[in-house]
């Protein structure tokens, strides 16, 4: 691992998918809302892999060295560390999976601390109405506080009752099920609690703010 974040360099699947929003690719305008009988959002095919999708470089992190970073408006600032991580309350959670690339996975299991839990412990600030996430790998994306807060959202260390492999975004990554999957960072190093909502790396190269697939909230309105 290095001492410093890599750097989200303009790549070629940065000029791609900036290119999508420009042209509002896998768009259908078909906007639902899910129903008993009905997982799939508009414009979505399902899988039964999990595809790979990142900035085009895998930081390594072990959990010796890994470190999660809680600053801004919480009553609690913790630099939490494996063990310490380990220790909070621990949860399993099933959830389907939203790509915007337009893939879903089913039935996803996962092990990792919800972010309730996780609430309870650094204790926001009344303040506090968004958060900004960034990985190991430079990279960040934002949430309102509330889609934080979800009921079947998790910072996750398990997938399928095995550790997160790096590929996917271990060992720590968050999963937020009811957004898109670019809204769950993987390689989590940091979550900021700020006042207000700033957009994120893919969300200043033309995707949504917020990136509900129910809605097709693929691409910013500007």
């Amino acid at each position: 691992m290095a001492d410093e974040p890599m750097q989200t360099e303009d790549t070629k699947l940065t000029r791609t998918k900036r290119k999508w929003a420009e042209e509002g690719r896998f768009l259908t305008g078909q906007i639902s809302r899910p129903g008993p009988e009905d997982r799939l959002p508009p414009g979505q095919h399902l899988v039964k892999n999990w595809p790979v999708l990142d900035l085009g470089q895998q930081p390594e992190v072990s959990t010796a060295q890994w470190r999660l970073d809680v600053r801004g408006l919480v009553n609690n600032p913790l630099t939490l560390d494996w063990n310490g991580f380990l220790a909070l309350p621990q949860a399993e959670r099933r959830s389907d999976i939203h790509c915007v690339t337009t893939w879903s996975r089913y039935d996803n299991d996962w092990t990792g601390v919800s972010t309730h839990d996780f609430l309870d412990a650094v204790d926001p600030k009344p303040e506090a109405t968004a958060v900004m996430l960034t990985s190991y790998d430079g990279y960040t994306t934002n949430l309102l506080l509330s889609d934080f807060a979800a009921e079947d959202a998790v910072l996750v260390h398990r997938w399928q009752g095995e550790p997160l492999t790096a590929e996917h975004g271990g060992p720590v990554r968050l999963v937020v099920p009811h957004l898109y999957f670019w809204k769950s960072a993987k390689w989590l190093k940091r979550i900021d609690f700020l006042s207000a909502d700033s957009a994120g790396f893919w969300e200043k190269n033309g995707y949504h703010m917020r990136g509900d697939p129910w809605a097709e909230e693929r691409y910013s309105e500007d």
